[in-house]
């Protein structure tokens, strides 16, 4: 019974996770109480203890790398708050009005967009929530189509870099967030190109599921349109092209480059706010078909009443930041904890001697790997899943031999990717999808939640169609990084 548990392990936080305790706590005490059980059992040692404040520090506190999140997490809230990404959206919408499933289509854009300046799920999926969806039902799109493109293209930053993900998977790994972030780019750009495909294909088959904007809204002439790009278009595009590109180029590390983020967000709200509003220029604004818009701060009024207003924004931003920061942070906290006592339970040896014991080959031990991750996104959060499937199973991928398939030495950035495009699906599949929560908490009253369901069908298979071509083709994720790197 000793032997077995680390198993007990896993089936207690299994439970316990299902209490809806936070989920730090979950693992932190999971952990604890198995230590205790442990040295009852003569499988553990008081003094094993004493390593836990150093592992912590060492590997959570003081790594350099994690950096990187807060700051990433500030551009992105900053970006939102500052009504870039409004802009953005109605820009969109403009540029793409002729194109069946205009707006569906300026939403897929703008999640790949946004997904390349914050992996915060949430942010992007309740922003154009906010923004999109009452927008989307008043131009009488399909409930269904809105409601799971917005769902879809809202979990993209969890694959697009700089994706918080990533350098999470990178730390556990032990591997280059820059390649890491590389690798990730056309799995990434892939996914968003197979659900405009998606859309174009079944609003042309159907146009009366997305109608498309009339042509009287919005700037007509190449004049205004210009002036619109310029404003709501560009600022966004250059900061992401700043960011990445720093990574990309080996001028910055990512660390680095989320510092470059957070202070292009900071300038690009200063403009948005403070100097076009004293300027007395309005915000670029579409009315919904209710003669409805999305801004309530009035302009016009000075200078320094704007510079209120925006350090208002700045400061909201700030909590909001360290609200989620602490979040992530407590998670890593517990998962350290946990994944110490079970590695120091033997648990590493037990998940061997099974994966030996089902016979499985190289093949077989990635597909049920894959299998396992799709099954627990149905019930829990990537943070969960990451940090308690990565250190058991990592070392494990890391010694298999794909043959020609796969070079040795880049088999772990090919898995990380993989397990990365199936973890997006985490954030769909019911009963415990997470963009599903956050799109039904804030949607119009008609938006019920069997139509989210129903929406997010053609999403998560079109995300496996991915997965299934990552694994087919692995140079979609290889090839850029070995065309850096030589």
């Amino acid at each position: 019974m000793a032997e077995m548990l680390p198993l007990f392990m896993f089936l207690a936080l299994g439970i316990l996770l299902f209490t809806g305790f936070p989920v730090a706590f979950v693992l932190g005490g999971v952990g604890l109480a198995f230590g205790g059980i442990g040295m009852l059992a003569g499988e553990f040692m008081f003094i094993q203890f004493r390593l836990l404040p150093s592992r912590i520090f060492g590997g959570i506190m003081e790594n350099l790398i994690l950096t990187a999140i807060p700051m990433f997490i500030f551009m992105g809230t900053m970006l939102e708050r500052s009504g870039i990404a409004r802009d953005l959206l109605n820009c969109l919408q403009v540029l793409l009005r002729r194109v069946p499933g205009g707006l569906a289509l300026a939403v897929t854009l703008m999640g790949t967009i946004l997904a390349a300046t914050t992996g915060i799920i949430g942010a992007s999926v309740i922003m154009m929530s906010l923004l999109a969806l009452p927008v989307m039902i008043e131009r009488n799109y399909s409930h269904e189509l809105a409601t799971g493109t917005i769902a879809a293209s809202g979990t993209l930053g969890i694959l697009i870099p700089p994706s918080i993900m990533l350098v999470i998977m990178a730390d556990l790994l032990s591997r280059s967030v820059g390649n890491l972030f590389v690798a990730a780019v056309f799995p990434g750009l892939m996914l968003a190109g197979l659900y405009i495909a998606y859309i174009v294909i079944r609003c042309s088959i159907n146009p009366r599921l997305a109608p498309k904007l009339d042509a009287d809204i919005g700037p007509t002439g190449g004049v205004e349109v210009f002036f619109m790009v310029l404003r709501s278009f560009l600022p966004p595009v250059i900061l992401i092209g700043l960011v990445l590109g720093s990574i990309l180029g080996g001028l910055a590390t990512p660390t680095e480059a989320a510092g470059v983020g957070a202070m292009g967000a900071i300038l690009l709200g200063l403009f948005n706010l403070v100097l076009l509003p004293s300027l007395g220029v309005k915000p670029f604004i579409l009315e919904t078909p209710g003669g409805q818009d999305f801004d309530d701060h009035p302009v016009g009024g000075g200078f320094f009443a704007e510079m209120r207003h925006y350090l208002k924004v700045v400061g909201e931003v700030m909590k909001s930041t360290a609200m989620t920061n602490g979040m992530i942070f407590g998670i890593f906290i517990g998962a350290t904890l946990f994944s110490y006592i079970f590695r120091a339970l033997g648990g590493d040896d037990l998940v061997i001697d099974l994966v030996e014991a089902m016979g499985f080959g190289p093949w077989g031990l990635l597909f049920f790997i894959l299998a396992l991750v799709f099954l627990l996104g149905f019930f829990f959060d990537w943070i969960e899943i990451t940090l308690i499937v990565l250190p058991v199973f990592a070392p494990i991928i890391a010694q298999l031999d794909f043959g020609d398939h796969v070079a040795k030495f880049e088999v772990t950035y090919w898995f990380a990717i993989l397990l990365a495009v199936n973890l997006q699906t985490s954030f769909l599949t019911p009963p415990f999808g997470f963009a599903l929560f956050y799109m039904k908490a804030v949607a119009p009253k008609e938006v019920k939640i069997q139509e989210i369901y129903r929406g997010i069908i053609p999403f998560v298979l079109l995300q496996l169609i991915g997965l299934a071509m990552v694994i087919t083709f692995p140079d979609i994720a290889l090839w850029l990084p070995r065309v850096l790197l030589d």
